[in-house]
């Protein structure tokens, strides 16, 4: 299991979804969600695989997709250093 620390070093970024839905008994009536996890740019296969198991599994047709997509480390956030501290 990946910590939220060891996905953003990997190139993870935070990706949020509000996605439109028909009810399904009232197909007039647009309804929202709002998904969030960790996904990769540009590709974002989390939220490719999450809408492809609305789309077989969920009754409310998708409407559309609105996504969000942030970087929450960057290469220039993180650097090497080398040295020491000694304590007591």
């Amino acid at each position: 299991m990946n910590t939220e620390l060891e996905m953003q070093l990997k190139g993870y970024g935070l990706t949020t979804a509000h996605i439109f839905y028909r009810m399904p008994d009232h197909p007039t009536i647009l309804q929202t969600f709002v998904w969030q996890n960790y996904d990769l740019a540009p590709d974002f296969p989390e939220m490719n695989q999450f809408l492809k198991f609305w789309e077989e599994k969920l009754e409310g047709p998708l409407h559309s997709v609105r996504y969000f997509h942030r970087k929450l480390i960057g290469a220039a956030e993180w650097r090497m250093l080398k040295g020491e501290f000694i304590l007591h």
